[in-house]
């Protein structure tokens, strides 16, 4: 059967996730615009430093929960990266949808408000909800997707 758009784009987010280099969660995203790939991304350290895997987690050897004290990571998140991505090689994300395979944190939040994506359809929840509060306040559309 065919899948919809949202499980077409949220199975690539998928794998997109595998290329990340984070010790806790894998997170993949992709942004979308009139059913055309823009940019992708996944978390992990900022291109040419040490991934995660292979020196190690900061907040994974304090004890930090997940959601808290994410100065502390040393990983760019995906929705980051993609907007990043995006923005490198002169894409425009205005008026966009992006996908993740996570709800996305406040920081990823603030980034795709200003970045100007009009949706976000996400897959996990995280623990940290003041990310949806701020889409949501910002008349962003939110759709949760679950994802397995």
């Amino acid at each position: 059967m065919r899948p919809t758009l949202d499980e077409y784009f949220m199975e690539i987010a998928k794998v997109v996730a595998k290329r990340s280099t984070c010790l806790r969660q894998k997170v993949g995203a992709v942004i979308v615009k009139d059913k055309r790939i823009l940019a992708t991304g996944y978390n992990g350290a900022p291109s040419g430093l040490p991934h995660c895997d292979e020196i190690g987690c900061l907040r994974e050897k304090l004890g930090v929960p997940s959601g808290e004290r994410q100065e502390l990571c040393r990983g760019v998140h995906a929705e980051q990266n993609a907007i990043i991505q995006a923005a490198k090689f002169g894409i425009s994300v205005e008026n966009a949808t992006l996908y993740s395979t996570h709800c996305p944190c406040i920081t990823c939040a603030k980034l795709i408000i200003n970045a100007g994506i009009k949706c976000v359809v996400y897959g996990k929840d995280y623990a940290d909800k003041n990310g949806l509060k701020l889409l949501e306040e910002a008349g962003i559309e939110i759709r949760f997707f679950p994802s397995d």
